[in-house]
């Protein structure tokens, strides 16, 4: 009954025209709490209708209520003159992000980021909702030193999104010692401009740029914790190896885990699949029931099967065995979407804990 009293607020998308924003504006039709009401992008689309400017690629239809939507420049003054917007959410590219977003928060306005221009400065959340919820205590301090009076957050890069559901509550029951991760990203992840089909084709490409330093800092934030008005990060080891597939939708990973403490297969799985948050405490419109889904067949998780678990928004695992080549050694597979939990619904799912916790509207 507590959702029919909640009064809907405005909210702006930037860079709506992007594979991103796209998916921003697919998710937050008829969301319950927010009513996104203007669209920015940049000066080649602006004063056209969004069905003009968009080259929509997703396998749904372009969601009526943004079809006719004038899009604007993405300046607080451009939205500003729009309508009475509460809350931003970015899915600009990090080069315009880092310039564009600091003015919004200058203006006011609460930011619930995709970019990365912002994920490891030491004041700004980097948020995974269910593992460090504590952390939207940086946004005081953000606040404070920077003399803004709206804010930043952040979430984390699409591997690390869907590879940090899986790691936290291994590391709460056992500690880690080492992670050793190796990631097989789908052709989404390259944005809308992607790869050139021929290169993909029948290919795996070993490089994806800035992708394996970002999996290892912005993991260790996460996972970190909240201290003197700082976090202090995660202190295991880990490091990462990034290869793009030939998949359309969905990250696949293959994780090497040594713990602390010594466990059985039996315990590791019931640990991943009791992980619960405070999304789910809060009963929060995009959170998952089960953050973390354990597949027990022999060959899952699958992108093809598996990218839309929990609508999209669950790390799927599978294949947990043990690792005979370290002490208390681990292995398993974990898979997400890299554009639902990698990117845009981690970006509403912060938003939500941000208004539950009462830190918008502006």
């Amino acid at each position: 009954m507590e959702e029919l009293t909640i009064k809907k607020i405005a909210v702006a998308i930037l860079g709506a025209t992007g594979l991103v924003g796209q998916w921003f504006a697919h998710l937050l039709r008829d969301h319950p709490w927010f009513n996104p009401s203007v669209i920015a992008a940049s000066q080649r689309s602006t004063r056209k209708k969004y069905i003009e400017a968009v080259n929509w690629v997703l396998g749904s239809a372009i969601p009526d209520y943004v079809r006719d939507l004038e899009v604007v420049d993405p300046t607080p003054a451009a939205i500003a003159g729009v309508d009475d917007v509460d809350l931003v959410f970015s899915a600009l590219p990090p080069e315009i992000a880092i310039t564009v977003e600091p003015e919004f928060a200058k203006a006011g306005y609460a930011i619930s980021s995709n970019a990365s221009a912002f994920r490891l400065d030491p004041d700004v959340p980097l948020l995974v909702p269910e593992i460090n919820p504590e952390h939207v205590k940086l946004i005081e301090v953000q606040k404070q030193r920077r003399d803004w009076s709206g804010f930043i957050v952040t979430d984390p890069n699409c591997s690390t999104a869907i590879l940090s559901l899986s790691l936290a509550p291994l590391h709460r029951a056992f500690g880690l010692r080492r992670v050793i991760v190796s990631t097989m990203q789908a052709i989404s992840g390259a944005g809308l401009e992607g790869l050139f089909a021929l290169n993909i084709q029948d290919n795996v490409i070993p490089f994806i740029a800035r992708e394996e330093e970002k999996i290892q800092t912005e993991t260790l934030k996460i996972l970190g914790s909240y201290q003197k008005e700082a976090v202090k990060p995660a202190d295991f080891r880990i490091t990462a190896s990034c290869h793009r597939v030939s998949v359309s939708d969905g990250h696949t990973e293959a994780v090497f885990v040594e713990t602390e403490r010594k466990c059985d297969l039996e315990e590791v799985k019931n640990v991943l699949n009791n992980f619960r948050g405070k999304p789910q405490q809060l009963s929060l419109p995009s959170a998952p029931k089960r953050p973390v889904v354990v597949l027990d067949a022999k060959d899952r998780p699958q992108p093809k099967l598996d990218r839309f678990t929990g609508n999209g928004m669950s790390s799927v695992v599978g294949r947990i065995r043990s690792d005979e080549s370290v002490a208390n050694g681990l292995k398993y597979i974990v898979h997400g979407h890299n554009l639902v939990r990698g990117a845009a619904g981690s970006s509403i799912l912060n938003a939500e804990l941000l208004f539950k916790l009462g830190k918008v509207p502006k």
